[in-house]
């Protein structure tokens, strides 16, 4: 499941965001990829010890704990601290998968990598090119959201960044062990809480609403790893 999430960060938060950035140094992005993701990056990022990167990734999680999107599309157990990328004078990133496991160099969190996200922090206006693009069964996916919006995918897709041509393109990254492993399931289980919600909205007193909440319980229950 490809699922764009809007409004993880608001605007005075980007804001913000942006002005830590526009200070910080940045590094040559290959030293987070691994031997086969090296060759075909080409970008710069934060150090993942910077305190902005910090700083920022912060208040990304903080904002993710309180978005009811993507609690529900990711059913997260852990989320990598945030990272930070920017593209520009031609930069992209070829063609690869995220590695299967991500440790952390700061906290030493160890995760399974279920799930990728890239957090948008430019508007899609302040550059050229720059599109992610995400591979799945039914083809290729571009997304290129505005700032603040962010775009959530299997960490099993292979997917690339196109080469910015002018302008920055900013953005955060980050991946998502969750407590459902497969991404069939929790697509199922995300289709079902999306269909409960609105049933218990459009009709709140029909038993069916409590009749679908247990199946889905159940199914997370005998699905999830806690």
């Amino acid at each position: 499941m490809i699922l764009q999430i809007p409004d993880v960060l608001n605007a005075d938060q980007v804001a913000h965001a942006r002005r830590l950035l526009g200070e910080a140094t940045w590094v040559d992005g290959r030293g987070t990829a691994g031997p086969q993701a090296a060759r075909a990056k080409d970008n710069m990022q934060l150090a993942e010890s910077d305190p902005v990167a910090r700083q920022i990734g912060d208040q990304i999680l903080g904002a993710l704990q309180r978005n009811p999107l993507f609690v529900s599309a990711a059913l997260p157990l852990k989320v990598f601290p945030p990272l930070f990328n920017r593209y520009r004078g031609g930069e992209s990133f070829g063609n690869h998968v995220d590695n299967a496991i991500r440790q952390s160099v700061t906290t030493g969190m160890r995760i399974r990598t279920d799930l990728s996200a890239t957090l948008f922090l430019a508007d899609p206006e302040e550059y050229e090119g720059g599109e992610l693009m995400i591979e799945d069964t039914y083809g290729v996916h571009s997304a290129k959201l505005p700032a603040g919006h962010m775009v959530l995918y299997p960490s099993t897709s292979l997917h690339n960044v196109t080469a910015v041509t002018s302008g920055a393109r900013i953005a955060s990254f980050f991946w998502i062990q969750s407590m459902v492993r497969d991404d069939g399931q929790r697509t199922l289980l995300f289709d079902l809480d999306t269909a409960i919600q609105r049933l218990t909205l459009d009709l709140p007193e029909h038993p069916a609403a409590v009749q679908l909440t247990a199946v889905y319980h159940n199914l997370l229950r005998r699905w999830a790893e806690a």
